[in-house]
Order: C-alpha cells, then sequence, then structure tokens
C-alpha cells in the first residue's frame, strides 16, 4: 500500500497529473464507511471548498494492516495466521477501501469538486496524522460518531486524538440532529 499513499500524496501536492497546482487551500478530508464521515466530506464540500475555488481535496482512507488478524492457539498464548488467512483479509480490507473511496469520489464529482484520492495503511490515528503531515494539508475534515463521554473513554477517539496531535487545523463535523429532521 505504500506505493499508492506516496503517489496519492504526490498528486495532493501538485506533483501529478491530477494535483491542483497553486491551490490556495489543501483539504484533506478522512473518510470511512460511516455516514458520518461521507456527511463531513459533504458539509466541506459545500462549506469550505466551494467558497475557496483554488482548494483540493483529496479524500483520505486508512485501511487497517491485514496481519493484525490472529487466531489463538488453544491455551498456549501463542498465535497462528494462515497465509490464506492474510492474504483473504488484504484482498477484502482493499475492496472495502476500493468501495469507500469510490462512493467519497462519486459524492465529491456530483458537487462538481475535484478531487484525489489516497489509501494509506495503519492505525487510523497515527495514518491520518502522518498523511496530512506528508500531505501538507491546511484543513483536515472528519466525521464525528458522537460517542458520548463514556464510549469515547474507553474506545478512544480518532477525531479527539487529531484534533490534538494534527499538523493542522482539524474541523470536526457532527452528524446532522436526528430531532431537527422530525
Amino acid at each position: 500500500m505504500e506505493e499508492v499513499s506516496a503517489e496519492a500524496a504526490a498528486m495532493a501536492t501538485g506533483a501529478g497529473a491530477g494535483g491542483a497546482e497553486g491551490a490556495t487551500m489543501k483539504v484533506v478530508a478522512a473518510v470511512d464507511a460511516s455516514e458520518e464521515s461521507l456527511h463531513a466530506l459533504s458539509w466541506a464540500l459545500d462549506n469550505v471548498v466551494r467558497p475557496h475555488p483554488g482548494a483540493s481535496v483529496v479524500v483520505l482512507h486508512v485501511q487497517h494492516h491485514a496481519d493484525h488478524f490472529a487466531y489463538p492457539v488453544a491455551g498456549h498464548g501463542l498465535q497462528y495466521v494462515p497465509p490464506t488467512a492474510v492474504d483473504s483479509v488484504r484482498k477484502t480490507h482493499e475492496e472495502n477501501s476500493r468501495r469507500v473511496v469510490s462512493v467519497a469520489l462519486d459524492l465529491c464529482r456530483q458537487k462538481q469538486a475535484s478531487a484525489t484520492a489516497a489509501v494509506v495503511e495503519g492505525d487510523a490515528k497515527e495514518a491520518i496524522c502522518r498523511a496530512v503531515e506528508d500531505m501538507h494539508a491546511d484543513l483536515l475534515v472528519l466525521g464525528s460518531r458522537g460517542l458520548g463521554m463514556i464510549k469515547r473513554a474507553l474506545l478512544g477517539s480518532v477525531s479527539d486524538y487529531l484534533a490534538h496531535h494534527a499538523c493542522c487545523p482539524v474541523l470536526i463535523v457532527k452528524p446532522p440532529n436526528k430531532a431537527h429532521h422530525k
């Protein structure tokens, strides 16, 4: 996956054929398969990118390492990972990543915004931090799943981590309040 992210980073910085040279702002939108991330992308396209015609958009997706999946061996604390299982998991992750990126890029096209895509591998928090730094992003846009305090404390929060550790400003778009739609 490293070649894809390096190529995408080159395009995002304007070095590739698809990069927006002379862009005034580089917006990186982190997306996953959730409605919240697509809502954040849509909101950013309408409220950040549209008012800045020279802005470039990079749709960023993080996929987990395929080798993080292992089967316990009875009672010994050892783990065995059959090579076919790792290949199968890797292919599934790649298909899911293509699907997520495709949906996000379709949304960009619907809103008449030009965008490039980058897929990186690793832990979401660290991979997004590295990617926005490598891409020299001016703004990182994320969706919020709206976890409560207890769930956020137990599960951690990608948006909270990135708000404190990303090298650029972070815009966290909350999900639409469903109570307002009734």
